[in-house]
């Protein structure tokens, strides 16, 4: 028996181990779920057989299909992943078990139940990384508890161990196939032998068996991986950069106007318009919506002044040449474009009066998030 249960426990490593060499799985952090996520109900129905310490010394058949030493079983167990590799269980499992006594009077019948408090080690999501897709999981177990012989009206306490293998139906519900040990010391099967009549496995009452059931997720059943710190640095980064070009323009521009309005002729202003275009700065790999609004401020003040002076105005799309394709950045510089002169049309320009061009993506400013832009100005 004990060579049988050493081949079986090899065979099962070795097939996991196969079937998640099949299943490469980028590694990744999980964030913390709340106590009330992940977790699951188990309803299964078994085959058990049962080995007990009266029988040493008679060379009974160890078979466990034996009628003598065999029964149909229930189980029901609730349990919660605490990380997608560790978790808990509450296991309850009897009804119909077997008390084996000697050669002449064996296949007294036992009616049971055992309550398991079992650790579960989902070595799939261990050794080769949380996939919620993954259609066999390979979950060692082990555990203790209590058991009572309703027949005998006797309690006792023991281990257990075993392996479970779950299946993916779904995300909430899935199949599994369990095989399992309880070690009840010597009374687990009701009778409480007067003496120890062996050693090791023979001194003890021993539960073997094998059971199929039924896994149902409840609420939340899934790992969300943690945030990338690093590319959340750099996006706040790239704002940040773009809130320091929009204002360097902006006091550029304030200072220009100042200049103008000190030195120039009223007769010169349009020409000093034509000189500075205006920027209006985007986000990584956004189009449709400017960074700031306050972008906008400036341009309300050339979109009045090409509405007094029936003026046309030029708006240039670009993007930065660092990130995207040559066909993205095309794109999206035109999209850029066409947003702000979108917003120029808001502020009563004529559409005819507005021509757009693209550039793509270029390199012409410093950081390269500069180049995330549109700018105006008063056309030749």
């Amino acid at each position: 028996m004990k060579k049988l249960m050493m081949v079986l426990a090899f065979a099962g490593v070795s097939l996991a181990g196969m079937a998640q060499e099949a299943d490469p799985t980028e590694k990744y952090s999980v964030a913390t779920n709340s106590f009330w996520s992940n977790w699951f109900i188990q309803v299964g129905a078994d085959w058990n057989a049962w080995y007990s310490d009266e029988e040493h010394g008679q060379n009974l058949s160890t078979s466990p299909l034996k009628k003598f030493r065999a029964n149909p079983g229930a189980s029901v167990a609730i349990g919660k992943w605490f990380t997608p590799g560790l978790g808990l269980r509450t296991k309850l499992q009897g009804i119909w078990g077997k008390t084996v006594t000697d050669g002449n009077n064996y296949g007294n019948s036992n009616k049971y139940w055992i309550l398991n408090e079992q650790a579960l080690f989902n070595l799939s999501n261990m050794l080769y990384g949380y996939n919620p897709n993954r259609v066999w999981n390979f979950v060692p177990f082990a555990g203790a508890g209590i058991s009572r012989s309703m027949t005998y009206n006797h309690y006792g306490v023991g281990l257990s161990c075993g392996i479970l293998n779950t299946f993916r139906v779904s995300k909430h519900v899935g199949v599994n196939f369990e095989l399992g040990w309880n070690s009840l010391g010597t009374d687990g099967d009701g009778i409480t032998s007067p003496k120890k009549t062996g050693r090791g496995w023979d001194s003890r009452d021993n539960q073997l068996y094998a059971e199929v059931g039924l896994t149902f997720n409840l609420g939340k059943a899934s790992w969300d991986k943690t945030p990338d710190v690093d590319a959340i640095k750099a996006l706040s980064q790239s704002q940040i950069d773009a809130l320091n070009a929009q204002l360097n323009d902006a006091n550029a521009e304030n200072a220009r106007l100042k200049n103008l309005l000190a030195n120039q002729k009223p007769t010169e202003a349009k020409k000093e318009y034509v000189a500075t275009p205006i920027s209006v700065f985007f986000n990584l790999g956004k189009s449709a919506k400017v960074a700031s609004k306050r972008d906008l401020v400036n341009v309300e003040a050339l979109a009045k002044y090409a509405k007094d002076n029936n003026a046309n105005l030029l708006v240039t799309g670009y993007a930065d040449s660092a990130t995207g394709s040559k066909n993205f950045n095309q794109k999206i510089s035109e999209n850029r474009a066409n947003t702000v002169a979108d917003h120029l049309v808001k502020m009563g320009v004529n559409r005819d009066n507005i021509k757009t061009a693209a550039k793509g993506g270029v390199a012409d400013l410093s950081p390269v998030s500069f180049n995330r832009r549109a700018t105006v100005e008063v056309a030749e």
